[in-house]
């Protein structure tokens, strides 16, 4: 059986949709952006002078047939309205993911698309849904170890998000010893972004599975007025479950997050921080993980992906995966560190880098 590399495989997908987009850009000048999982249109538009349209002028769009895309989707919504931008959230396949974001010039433009368009059929059978984007700009990240700073999860942030604004720390409602963070971001589209990024509900951050989502407006009311308690759920006997801790890591895997940290103590780096994401599993008990390290003091974070196998039953192979990272980190500081006495430290330009190890 002949099986197609992924390239060619997403190119044969909706492929005449696919030719008159490329037609229509091609026809009409209009410059298309993707980036991140989404496809964006202007922001600014061409000729736009001042500033971005206020709140209440961004439309969300969902329902959209799978193979519809900006060709069809932007002269329709431009009729009523003039676009500052437009987003069509997509799939690796090519296909769009079934929803959009239209902003408009003015709040008169996003009220006209919703009169216009709310159930309107934009396929035979296929009517779309049309309402007032919520733009929502700040997010809570559940589960962060009690030692992690404010500084340093700043600093995380601030290299692999955009946009970002401010966090607040509070103690956990769900998780004993661990913290929560609110986190603001400029725009709902930034804070999307990073909610995307920091990979809903399956990341590791120093140790700790996080929980990114959206923040909802009576958890924020409860932590700001100092009176949020644990889920009763959680409560028997009078004490609070704690959440399971994971089997403490042998010594000589330990030893390769301790000398990181020390190194990073030496140098006045600040303390490592660890982004784990597992993105494959095979049957002989091998996991393929995806990190990302983020060091206060070095200028971008250090990513990869590594190929770890748990060291004992009931173990999810995130302790190995970051003392694998930790390893390649390591090398890394201790080529660049080597010789150096003075500050600032001459890091490179980009510390992003891909290995393979245990594969076999």
């Amino acid at each position: 059986q002949r099986h197609l590399p992924p390239q060619m495989w997403t190119n044969s997908i909706n492929q005449a949709n696919k030719m008159a987009l490329l037609t229509w850009t091609k026809e009409t000048g209009i410059d298309l952006v993707q980036v991140n999982g989404q496809r964006r249109y202007g922001a600014p538009p061409p000729g736009w002078v001042g500033d971005p349209p206020p709140a209440g002028t961004e439309v969300f769009i969902g329902k959209l047939p799978q193979d519809m895309y900006e060709n069809v989707l932007i002269p329709l919504f431009q009729s009523v309205g003039k676009l500052y931008e437009f987003r069509l959230m997509m799939t690796f396949s090519g296909l769009n993911r079934g929803f959009a974001y239209a902003k408009y010039s003015n709040r008169r433009g996003a009220k006209e698309a919703i009169a216009a368009f709310n159930n309107y059929e934009v396929q035979q059978g296929c009517a779309i849904v049309v309402c007032k984007s919520t733009e929502k700009c700040e997010l809570s990240m559940d589960g962060l170890a009690a030692s992690v700073s404010r500084r340093e999860l700043e600093a995380a942030l601030r290299q692999v998000t955009e946009g970002f604004l401010s966090i607040t720390l509070y103690a956990s409602p769900c998780q004993k010893r661990a913290q929560l963070a609110v986190l603001r971001y400029s725009s709902h589209q930034a804070a999307a972004m990073a909610k995307k990024t920091l990979m809903e509900g399956n990341t590791r951050l120093s140790g700790l599975e996080v929980r990114v989502d959206w923040l909802n407006p009576s958890l924020k009311q409860k932590l700001q007025s100092g009176k949020e308690k644990p889920p009763s759920s959680r409560v028997q006997g009078g004490k609070r479950l704690g959440v399971p801790k994971p089997a403490p890591l042998p010594p000589m895997l330990r030893n390769a997050l301790d000398r990181l940290n020390a190194l990073c103590q030496r140098r006045y780096l600040g303390a490592p921080l660890f982004l784990t994401k597992c993105i494959q599993a095979n049957p002989n008990g091998w996991l393929r993980f995806w990190c990302r390290v983020v060091i206060p003091g070095c200028p971008v974070p250090f990513g990869g992906f590594t190929w770890v196998r748990p060291a004992g039953p009931g173990r999810s192979g995130h302790e190995e995966a970051k003392v694998a990272v930790a390893l390649q980190v390591l090398r890394l500081l201790g080529e660049s560190l080597q010789g150096v006495r003075a500050n600032p430290l001459p890091f490179p330009k980009s510390w992003s880098f891909s290995w393979e190890c245990g594969a076999a």
